[in-house]
């Protein structure tokens, strides 16, 4: 991903073209279940097997817990490992996106129901790309669940505000947000007044720095159309998270490979990969800065899939980490 701009372009397009077939033979290891975290609502859970402390692994926007299928085998020797497939995408169930059901901290919940459900004593969670805001809905909330959080390329803006900087979806989000309040009739007074002027001020901060951060690049593609409603609905609900507790390993692809211009000229194509340099470091700089603690690992040329493209490394990383834990 090579603007921050471009970040909900991107995630659409894993939904729609990185999904696994459910028709297809599935010969991994692993059992499955549905466990029901809402009335009427379940989850699909695979269990890789394995002694231990719970592993628990939770994917991106798109993707079904198999994903994991290659990886997750791997630390079968130490740990019992699952994933959770959120609502929304695989065979896991699907309600309307509505009254918030799709917001941040409501698929936090998920993932905390599960633990509920299948008794999961402070697991480790791990999670790809939009799975980041899950991590970051429960070590903000619920940090004494769980015994650490491992981003793989998903401590981005919707798992860790930047606010020094800002960010202008996030940003975006809160000013509609506050609008929409107006329209419907929220009061007019003082505070009201107040937080809406500094979400328009800081809105204008990030269109005045976006606009000289994408000078020189070529326009996205135009999208083939708007996104999925549910899609809409995660988007519409993040949050923004600033005080995430516990061990943390966040792992970033910076610069991720690729430059993501194809079709552009050479000029271009090194515009763009600079400009996702400075953007994927300027937030690992920001997590490091706000979570001073966490452990932050800089893959670089990696894939957004990190653990696909660069698995020894993201083992490496991850059985260190998990090795320290109390």
């Amino acid at each position: 991903m090579n603007n921050r701009m471009l970040w909900l372009m991107a995630l659409a397009a894993l939904a729609v073209t990185a999904t696994r077939a459910q028709d297809k033979i599935d010969s991994f290891p692993h059992t499955s279940q549905f466990v029901t975290v809402e009335p009427d609502i379940k989850l699909e859970v695979l269990d890789w097997g394995g002694t231990g402390r719970p592993l628990v692994f939770l994917a991106g926007l798109g993707n079904d817990a198999h994903v994991f299928d290659k990886l997750a085998p791997k630390f079968t020797g130490s740990y019992h490992v699952y994933g959770i497939t959120r609502r929304g995408f695989g065979v896991s169930s699907k309600p309307a996106p509505v009254n918030g059901n799709y917001g941040a901290d409501r698929l936090g919940d998920d993932v905390l129901a599960v633990m509920d459900r299948l008794r999961l004593d402070r697991p480790v969670l791990v999670g790809h790309s939009l799975a980041g805001e899950e991590l970051s809905s429960i070590g903000s909330r619920f940090p004494n669940r769980v015994a650490g959080l491992i981003y793989l390329d998903a401590a981005n803006p919707y798992a860790y505000y930047d606010s020094i900087h800002g960010d202008l979806i996030l940003d975006t989000i809160d000013v509609k947000k506050r609008i929409d309040a107006l329209v419907a009739g929220a009061v007019e007074n003082r505070q009201f007044m107040s937080e809406m002027l500094a979400s328009v001020s800081q809105l204008e901060k990030d269109l005045q720095q976006s606009a000289k951060r994408t000078a020189s690049l070529p326009d996205p593609p135009t999208p083939p159309g708007p996104p999925p409603p549910v899609i809409m609905a995660i988007v519409m609900g993040v949050r923004k998270y600033t005080e995430i507790h516990g061990p943390i390993l966040a792992i970033f692809a910076c610069p991720h490979a690729g430059d993501g211009s194809s079709g552009n000229g050479p000029e271009a194509k090194i515009a763009m990969a600079a400009n996702d340099l400075a953007v994927c470091s300027t937030q690992a700089d920001a997590f490091q800065r706000g979570i001073p603690s966490a452990t932050v690992v800089r893959l670089r040329n990696a894939d957004h899939y990190v653990f696909n493209s660069n698995e020894p490394d993201v083992l490496r990383e991850m059985n260190t980490f998990l090795a320290k834990l109390p």
